[in-house]
């Protein structure tokens, strides 16, 4: 057991809901461990400045119909539930929680008929909330409406399931997934310590079935600010055939000022992944930028010197190489 600010829990979870899985409970090693820190609410969350947003990403503002996030022309974000089994205190969509989600099927089926009157709109990403926290049958109605769709060609589904509540991923649930291929599934994972043997087997379920595994990972001061953990983290993932896909800059939400990591460190850290494990294990380094402006990749500055058609690079080490062009260089990497 570990001792709680109990007062403080009770302050926070009046305000954002408070849920912990037996499975991620069972992970907690201490107050203020990485995993303690993702899910036991602190003080701090009622707690802001003129830098944090209610919605950070401007998802009301490009909501062209209820449950519909469109900040780009091709691809939307559908929202289908208002439950997740584990609340995680750094959410971007905190905001939907205090006031409530509207995923009734009426809401749900009218943001379907705007995807289905927008023929711009080939990727849909399901998310929530978490779409596996709705039943096998609910989800397939929505899979097998949202396939229906001519112009739809893909599906993705965002879930922190498989690391909250394994046992939802069953034999049943991926037999009925894989009738809606091509599906992907976008999961998470912030900490070595979230892969465990019965979280392994999940995705493994899901990659016998075929679905295509990418990871988003949100970068988070005492989680994962370390190039050690991380690096352990991206190994672990692709051992459980999980592609590492973003590391993610903490979104500017109110009351997380506390998780926020310089962006400095963050690609000190992109550097000590770089040339330390295999391409496949390396993710993108983003930011989601405020206001719906869409996602940013960073990289770590290469480039060091310009000499007509000689460049200097920097690589993974910190040692220079030159490089000689074929014709002067002129313009910015």
């Amino acid at each position: 057991m570990f001792n709680l600010d109990e007062e403080a829990v009770h302050r926070v979870a009046s305000v954002f809901p408070l849920r912990i899985s037996p499975e991620y409970r069972k992970l907690i090693g201490g107050k203020g461990d990485p995993i303690y820190l993702q899910c036991v609410p602190d003080g701090r969350e009622l707690q802001g400045n003129e830098a944090l947003l209610d919605d950070p990403l401007g998802e009301e503002e490009h909501s062209p119909a209820p449950n519909v996030v469109q900040r780009y022309p091709d691809r939307c974000l559908l929202l289908v539930s208002n439950e997740c089994a584990t609340y995680c205190r750094f959410c971007t969509r905190k905001r939907k929680f205090r006031s409530g989600l509207c995923v009734d099927r009426e809401h749900v089926f009218a943001g379907i008929d705007f995807i289905r009157r927008t023929p711009a709109i080939r990727d849909v990403l399901i998310s929530g909330g978490d779409p596996f926290l709705l039943d096998d049958g609910r989800l397939e109605e929505i899979l097998r409406e949202l396939r229906g769709i001519e112009h739809v060609e893909i599906l993705r589904i965002g879930t922190r399931t498989p690391c909250m509540l394994p046992e939802r991923i069953t034999v049943k649930l991926v037999k009925m997934l894989r009738k809606y291929h091509p599906l992907y599934l976008s999961c998470h994972f912030n900490h070595p310590d979230e892969l465990t043997p019965k979280v392994v087997g999940a995705l493994g379920r899901l990659a016998d079935a075929g679905i295509p595994l990418g990871c988003q990972t949100v970068l988070l001061k005492g989680v994962n600010d370390d190039v050690s953990i991380m690096r352990k983290l991206m190994r672990k993932l692709l051992l459980a055939r999980v592609r590492p896909y973003y590391i993610f800059q903490c979104d500017l939400v109110y009351g997380t000022e506390h998780f926020r990591v310089p962006l400095r460190k963050g690609l000190e850290i992109m550097k000590g992944i770089q040339g330390y494990l295999s391409g496949l294990a390396v993710p993108h380094y983003a930011i989601d930028m405020p206001g719906g402006s869409g996602k940013v990749l960073l990289l770590p500055r290469a480039l060091r010197n310009v000499d007509g058609a000689r460049l200097t690079f920097e690589n993974f080490r910190s040692e220079l190489h030159d490089y000689v062009d074929i014709e002067e260089f002129k313009g910015d990497l």
